[in-house]
């Protein structure tokens, strides 16, 4: 713990759980629209357990950190490109957003209403193992970006359980608002698009710099609170439900 009387691991440890908790806010989008999907008494339980399941797969992903790093050794060569353990899985949770995110747009907005045919059955199991692939993708990129920035594994465990901590008390809130507005919770399936094609794009070997992305969301969310502001008094639209109550 000698990072403890150093000025630069004290550095090391807010720039990296700032980190953290920017990359762990997509994450907590998602497991709240994941979670909206259970009956009113289970979804607190569901969101904590998503994020609980992200820190326990990152403090392991930390503590093997030869194995994390040994994924981007190159595994086989395609058209000339050499491909990486890590590149496969950025590939797929690539893919697998970009699925999701687009069958969870679907139905909001085309699929059934739940009043008016019979909702198909929601799994906690269900919702917790798709939590749980995300929390996988997600942080396996984190992971990797936190062993660039600290030499301390004892700073990147501080950082995970830290910024996880901030996360669990936002995430009832963050959850609570993205319900009451429709075009909030689209809006963040968008985004969820969206880093689906970054991560498709990394797995590619095609670097997009996250600024790109981080300042396309922030101005979309600067965009859609001017209009949430601007038509507060107008009833939202209601989008299809598929859950229990």
């Amino acid at each position: 713990m000698e990072w403890m009387n150093s000025a630069e691991g004290w550095i090391a440890l807010v720039t990296l759980t700032v980190l953290e908790i920017v990359l762990g806010i997509d994450n907590i989008i998602f497991i709240s629209i994941l979670a909206g999907k259970l009956p009113a008494e289970q979804r607190e339980r569901a969101r904590k357990m998503g994020l609980s399941l992200a820190m326990f797969i990152r403090i392991g992903l930390l503590l093997s950190i030869t194995w994390v790093m040994g994924l981007t050794a190159p595994l086989l060569t395609v058209f000339g490109r050499e491909v990486t353990g890590r590149d496969l899985i950025l590939l797929g949770g690539g893919l697998f957003l970009l699925a999701k995110s687009t069958h969870e747009i679907h139905d909001k907005l085309e699929g059934q209403d739940a009043g008016g045919a019979t909702p198909r059955a929601v799994s906690f199991a269900g919702v917790i193992v798709q939590i749980l692939l995300l929390d996988i993708v997600f942080s396996l990129d984190s992971v990797i970006t936190a062993v660039g920035m600290a030499s301390e594994v004892a700073i990147m465990i501080a950082a995970v359980v830290i910024a996880v901590g901030v996360m669990m008390l936002s995430s009832g809130a963050i959850s609570e608002f993205v319900e009451r507005h429709p075009t909030v919770k689209i809006l963040a399936l968008s985004f969820l698009l969206l880093i689906g094609v970054s991560l498709i794009a990394e797995g590619s070997g095609q670097h997009i710099s996250k600024g790109y992305i981080y300042f396309a969301m922030a101005f979309s969310v600067f965009v859609e609170l001017i209009n949430l502001r601007v038509r507060a008094k107008t009833v939202p639209v209601h989008l299809h439900q598929h859950r229990p109550h």
